[in-house]
């Protein structure tokens, strides 16, 4: 399993911008290439326009005001309206399309990456806090949205009008176009110089807002306990903590940020000044008319304003290179446990459910968590198993889920190893029930209904009935359109788990796991629970943990796990007489009962 990371620890980050990343974002954008072409059309046509406007002005200066011409004045006049109209038009255009663009590209990576972490092992999600998962789908590729939205193609418009005026510049005097560049590799120096610490800066404040997002989260996830044990202020003092980490951060990045700027704003300033200085002047040889000279000065600012605009785009790059590292970060980790290429569906099960000598561990050269596990359940048989924390219970039935691989042996369900079935066919015919159940936001209808979608409302009462939630059910302000908070806060432990267990019976599975499913029910629900199991699990192949032995007395076989092995298995009456692991177990529980019984007396 991956080291834990936590709220504490700042993730690692590459040192350079991973170019790959740039390039994995413009593959985001050929979906969209047939709207760009458009765009990209409209942003020639528009770099024309804003290279044209300084050239009519040297003709207005040059030729038309000496000659007093004053009908071809009025004829400029009005191509010059009709073409400020068009590059209006034209940015309105550009502007909404652009935008369009970048937020369908944020939708698809957006849903990307929520999607591929749908399929991720539980070991990704044991080995991060969740909160600095969360803040990938959404803080971060909100970040994206402008340098997507209008960065990306607005660079590619700057690119045209940067080579189309020096084209001009050139053609009209190419002396005075090489003054305007005389400067330009201290602007590449002074970009080049600031990318290294701005990225290391964006880098710090992207751990920090990372780790603090996971502090909240946790934090909101355990507000009940802080308020327990009233640590309101040591949790306050934590997040300050965190807090004035990211503001640090924050103000750093920003610093160096906003050195870009004021530094290519002097080397344009600086150019045009030279400009004014070598026309004026005729320094080196160079002669021109005033006209070229005002036409040269609005070249000079169609020069460096796409250059500052690059520029600052390039900022954008560094500042969301940060970003793009973690979310293709994410993208990037494969999924532990994955449908065989070749993998074929698994019919309608009858139940048969073989381990064979299975070992499992964790990581290759790690320790066995199971060892040697042999164990065979016939179809409609109820197993249990029993044994301390940690033997490895819940390890055997994530194996017969797949939610990991074994790593020696095979698990077998009617003949068909695990590994070569596809995953939805074998998830479909079991039904899992945990002892940390989840309820989500929404109705207790929907909530059971979760278990098989198409669902009628009579199937969901029928199995609310089942297993003994309806009466509960309809105890509630709406009986099943009643809406329960995130996570089922406004219920008891109890009536979650009922409510989970009438979902997992919905979806009618041929192997149904109990994982300590009993565990949040009172004794006097739990027999009525029992009485409605009992029919539903005839026929039905099902693994039951528990440490409350009292539920499963009536298992057709009980296996005692301890340290990854079965150390002895058989019906509750024959592990008894053998007096072993399970008898002591059993001993101590109702030894414990009877001292119970005592006091209350």
């Amino acid at each position: 399993m991956a080291q834990r990371n936590t709220y504490r620890e700042d993730e690692e980050l590459e040192e350079q911008i991973n170019m790959h990343d740039i390039v994995r974002v413009g593959r985001y954008l050929r979906p969209y290439a047939g709207a760009v072409a458009r765009i990209l059309l409209v942003v020639v046509l528009m770099s024309c326009i804003t290279v044209s406007v300084p050239y009519l002005t040297k003709i207005v200066i040059d030729d038309i005001i000496p000659s007093k011409s004053y009908s071809r004045l009025g004829m400029l006049t009005a191509l010059l309206a009709v073409l400020i109209v068009f590059f209006e038009l034209g940015l309105r255009y550009r502007t909404l399309e652009i935008t369009r663009i970048g937020q369908l590209m944020l939708k698809d990576m957006r849903r990307d990456i929520f999607t591929h972490i749908q399929t991720l092992p539980f070991s990704y999600f044991d080995s991060r806090p969740h909160g600095k998962i969360l803040i990938r789908v959404v803080n971060y590729v909100n970040t994206l949205s402008d340098t997507l939205s209008s960065g990306l193609i607005n660079v590619i418009s700057d690119v045209f009008t940067f080579i189309i005026t020096l084209i001009v510049m050139f053609a009209i005097d190419w002396r005075l176009a090489l003054w305007s560049l005389v400067l330009f590799p201290l602007l590449i120096a002074w970009v080049r110089v600031l990318q290294v610490f701005q990225r290391r800066a964006y880098q710090k404040l992207s751990n920090k807002q990372s780790n603090l997002n996971a502090y909240i989260h946790e934090s909101i996830a355990g507000v009940k306990t802080t308020q327990t044990f009233a640590q309101e202020r040591t949790q306050f003092s934590a997040f300050q903590e965190q807090q004035g980490d990211v503001r640090s951060a924050w103000m750093k990045a920003v610093h160096i940020q906003f050195l870009m700027w004021p530094g290519v704003q002097i080397i344009s300033s600086t150019t045009i000044a030279l400009l004014y200085y070598i026309g004026v002047m005729s320094f080196g040889g160079v002669s021109v008319t005033t006209g070229v000279l005002i036409a040269f000065v609005g070249y000079a600012n169609n020069f460096w304003n796409p250059v500052i605009n690059i520029g600052n785009f390039y900022n954008q790059l560094i500042t969301c290179s940060a970003y793009l590292e973690r979310i293709f970060e994410t993208l990037d980790v494969k999924p532990e446990i994955v449908s065989k290429p070749d993998a074929e569906d698994l019919p309608l099960i009858r139940g048969k459910v073989d381990f064979n000598d299975v070992v499992f561990r964790y990581e290759p050269e790690g320790r066995n968590i199971l060892n040697l596990v042999d164990l065979h359940v016939e179809p409609g048989e109820t197993v249990a198993l029993v044994g301390p924390t940690g033997a490895g219970k819940t390890t055997i039935i994530n194996l017969l889920s797949r939610f990991y691989d074994v790593s020696e042996g095979s698990v077998t369900v009617d003949g068909y190893d695990v590994r070569d079935v596809t995953l939805p066919s074998l998830r479909r015919q079991m039904g899992v029930m945990l002892q940390d159940t989840f309820i989500f936001s929404g109705s207790v209808r929907e909530n059971i209904r979760y278990g098989r979608l198409d669902a009628a409302d009579e199937q969901i009462e029928a199995a609310a009935k089942a297993v003994h939630a309806h009466e509960f059910i309809m105890e509630l302000p709406n009986g099943y359109d009643t809406v329960v908070e995130e996570r089922g806060s406004t219920l008891s432990a109890g009536q979650r788990q009922l409510i989970s267990f009438a979902r997992v019976l919905l979806a009618d599975p041929r192997i149904l796991i109990l994982d300590e499913a009993t565990s949040n029910i009172d004794t006097r629900t739990e027999e009525a629970l029992q009485a409605g199991l009992n029919h539903l699990l005839t026929g039905r192949t099902s693994f039951i943990i528990a440490h409350r032995l009292s539920t499963i007395e009536n298992a057709d076989e009980i296996y005692y796990i301890d340290h990854g092995q079965i150390v002895e298995h058989g019906s509750h009456a024959e592990l008894l007489e053998k007096k072993g692991a399970y008898y002591r177990l059993y001993e101590s529980q109702y030894a414990m009962i009877r001292v119970g019984m005592g006091e209350h007396e």
